[in-house]
């Protein structure tokens, strides 16, 4: 039909990240990837969903040093991320890796 246009607004999955649950299982989800960019790219996504200003402020961060560790050149410290993973009211566990079925 001529004159009908579609808009699309572009996909910010930071909008979808509402409960702690569902920052919990993105970045579960991310540390999956064995990929430290991928994890470092999921952290900002949920910083963003929660406001960075409020993230910087809970977890001691000068904003702008929160932008630049999850940014992405960003390499931030194991201090930084748990920080941050704190302030967003989650925590880091480590378990076992599940050992491999024989075939």
């Amino acid at each position: 039909m001529a004159g009908s246009e579609t808009s699309t607004r572009p996909f910010d999955v930071a909008t979808y990240l509402r409960t702690p649950e569902d920052a919990a299982a993105y970045l579960s989800a991310a540390l999956e990837e064995n990929d430290p960019a991928a994890f470092r790219r999921a952290l900002g996504d949920v910083a963003r969903a929660r406001s960075m200003a409020a993230v910087a402020e809970a977890s001691g961060l000068g904003r702008e040093s929160l932008y630049k560790a999850l940014s992405q050149t960003g390499n931030p410290s194991l201090d930084t991320v748990q920080r941050v993973v704190s302030a967003l009211g989650l925590t880091l566990a480590v378990l076992p890796v599940a050992p491999a079925e024989n075939s």
